[in-house]
């Protein structure tokens, strides 16, 4: 792993996170990619997140790079106390618990910010203040509820995107407050309370829906039901059951497309003349082309389209990233080592700075891995460290 972090933008920041799960994870590891030193803080048999299975398999390790692991157990007074000791010393805590929990600990903001006034904290909710604040809420529950499951699935079947869509971006816009916080603390000397929130953001994602129904007078329609603003914009299967979507936006789109299947008819069709024409025209003009596309394969299409901006893509299965040769030959899927020493090919953070990706630096902590150098740093004495976590921690690597 490449440990160099002092050019990075977040350097000589301190972060500690007490999250789990996917929101203040991501949170915590753009932190720490962009340079900051982040400690996660978790009880001593580890993150609950390190032993999903199913579609919570991969959560640790996607979201906790970078990241040094403190174990710690906040049912004791001496965890407790040592824990606040640890937020003492922090520029930024990150937290994703349930209303009320941090308040149980000692470390809701309000008490937090009389002892560490320069502290920005940032918490991971379900929803902003409001009626609904006391709610669990979780990022299949507020896509029902924020019309975004209701615009992914047919009428009257409403579906979950397939990702942590509002997880993610919770974990993104939170990081956004931080940042924002901190250029602001630069300038006054204190720090600031950020929230961000499951709901709000993906009454965000609906924006665009809502503000349709306020400029047409219409309700948008599912995607699968919606009337597409292009004529070609669709998914087609191709030769040997491959499938492929493929754009037509512009004039010049439909034009090149014409020409790359050889069907001049359609491009001297006065039916087709124009955009908005071909939209009229869209469903026998699917069939048709959906009938030329099959005789083709996917592989003699895509010098083709590429070559004349023709917007396409391969359906791709997430399996299938790991030989994306875009992603290898730009560096954007590196090796990240996990806490068992193995490695993994890993998807860096979508931005460049100077060029350059956002490595990772450390590996996926083990548990407790760095609790001795963390605490020992606060003024612990190596056996006060044995006696709270009951066992010698793990030594850093």
């Amino acid at each position: 792993m490449n440990t160099k972090s002092s050019s990075l933008p977040l350097s000589g920041v301190r972060v500690v996170e007490l999250s789990h799960m996917v929101m203040g994870p991501t949170c915590g590891m753009i932190l720490g990619d962009l340079g900051a030193d982040v400690i996660k803080v978790e009880p001593p048999h580890g993150d609950g997140t390190r032993r999903l299975l199913g579609t919570g398999a991969g959560f640790f390790r996607t979201f906790n790079r970078n990241k040094k692991s403190v174990a710690l157990d906040l049912d004791t007074p001496a965890g407790i106390e040592a824990l606040h000791k640890l937020v003492d010393t922090t520029d930024v805590f990150v937290e994703n618990f349930k209303p009320g929990r941090m308040a149980t600990l000692g470390l809701d903001y309000a008490s937090v910010k009389l002892r560490n006034p320069k502290l920005v904290y940032v918490s991971h909710k379900g929803f902003l203040n409001g009626p609904y604040e006391n709610r669990l809420a979780l990022d299949e529950v507020v896509q029902m509820m924020a019309g975004l499951a209701y615009m992914t699935g047919p009428v009257g079947r409403p579906l979950r995107a397939g990702s942590s869509v509002n997880d993610i971006m919770g974990g993104m816009f939170g990081a956004i407050g931080v940042l924002a916080a901190l250029f602001e603390r630069d300038h006054s000397g204190v720090g600031k309370e950020v929230q961000s929130a499951l709901f709000e953001n993906c009454v965000l994602l609906s924006a665009q829906h809502m503000q349709q129904y306020a400029v047409t007078g219409a309700a948008a329609a599912p995607m699968p039901e919606r009337i597409s603003a292009w004529a070609v914009y669709d998914v087609f299967t191709l030769a040997r059951g491959e499938q492929m979507f493929v754009a037509a936006t512009g004039d010049g789109q439909w034009r090149a497309l014409c020409k790359i299947l050889e069907r001049a008819d359609l491009l001297a069709d006065p039916r087709l003349a124009t955009n908005n024409d071909r939209v009229l025209a869209r469903p026998w003009l699917l069939q048709t082309l959906g009938e030329t596309l099959a005789r083709f394969h996917g592989e003699d299409l895509v010098e083709k389209f590429e070559r004349d901006h023709i917007p396409f893509a391969s359906i791709t299965k997430p399996e299938d990233l790991f030989e994306d040769k875009h992603l290898i030959e730009s560096g954007g899927l590196v090796a990240l080592t996990l806490d068992d020493g193995t490695d993994t090919q890993m998807p860096l953070l979508p931005i460049s700075m100077d060029g350059a990706r956002l490595q990772p630096r450390r590996a996926i902590p083990k548990i407790g891995e760095h609790t001795a150098e963390v605490l020992e740093s606060l003024g612990y004495a190596r056996a006060d460290i044995e006696k709270m976590t009951g066992s010698e921690p793990a030594k850093a690597a």
